[in-house]
């Protein structure tokens, strides 16, 4: 879903972890240390996790978004709520990594946002000038082809376009597949079977494809009129 990802520019998502004399805290436990001592109520386990599932809630939020606007460290803060909500309620199975359970959560935080967005900007028409410092998406990569860079962008603003109008578990196995996941770790991560996560992926292209469609004829054909969306 997109190129290369810069690091998060929001210093308040890059914590590092210490010791009380200064030095580096030890190299990350394993996740069934990490559940143990969340269990156990262990002081300090609240950073632990944060420190060891922001990477993988991170990225998958800017997949799905594309840019990092204002509200990106609100969304952060919302998976990890999910995340520690329930936990305490041990509703997590462990039968997935702790990185790949919190992608899921994000992936449903991401499209949510992404709906959001798309239901603003139908109602308030964003024009030049509007929209605050620093909260458009992330600039193309160099390219020796502007024109080719710009295509792409387009691209992928239509794909999230259709991802956010599509059926929630559709979409959700549709960026998990993406994000390099086989669907035996896709079944586990969304409690379904993989018969299940199968069927939701082939429809979920299915989808992505018929969407997508009208998109290409109107590139092929421009004086197409484009259809209402």
């Amino acid at each position: 879903m997109g190129t290369a990802e810069p690091r998060p520019a929001d210093r308040r998502l890059r914590l590092v972890s210490v010791q009380a004399d200064g030095q580096p805290a030890p190299a990350p436990a394993s996740d069934e240390e990490l559940l143990r001592a969340f269990h156990r109520g262990e002081r300090g386990i609240g950073l632990r996790l944060y420190e060891h599932l922001l990477p993988a809630v991170d990225r998958t939020l800017y997949r799905i978004l594309g840019c990092r606007e204002q509200d990106h460290a609100d969304l952060v803060q919302g998976a990890f709520e999910q995340i520690v909500s329930t936990l305490a309620k041990r509703r997590f199975a462990g039968e997935c990594s702790l990185a790949g359970w919190a992608s899921v959560i994000a992936c449903h935080i991401g499209l949510s946002a992404l709906r959001a967005r798309r239901r603003e900007r139908k109602v308030i028409d964003r024009t030049p000038g509007t929209r605050e410092s620093g909260a458009g998406p992330e600039p193309p990569a160099q390219s020796a082809d502007p024109e080719r860079a710009v295509s792409a962008q387009r691209d992928l603003e239509a794909l999230r376009r259709h991802l956010a109008a599509m059926d929630g578990d559709r979409a959700t196995a549709l960026l998990l597949h993406a994000m390099g996941y086989s669907i035996n770790e896709i079944a586990h991560l969304t409690g379904v079977s993989e018969a299940a996560a199968q069927s939701r992926l082939s429809r979920g292209r299915r989808e992505l494809k018929a969407r997508c469609e009208p998109d290409a004829a109107a590139r092929r054909d421009p004086d197409r009129p484009e259809e209402p969306r």
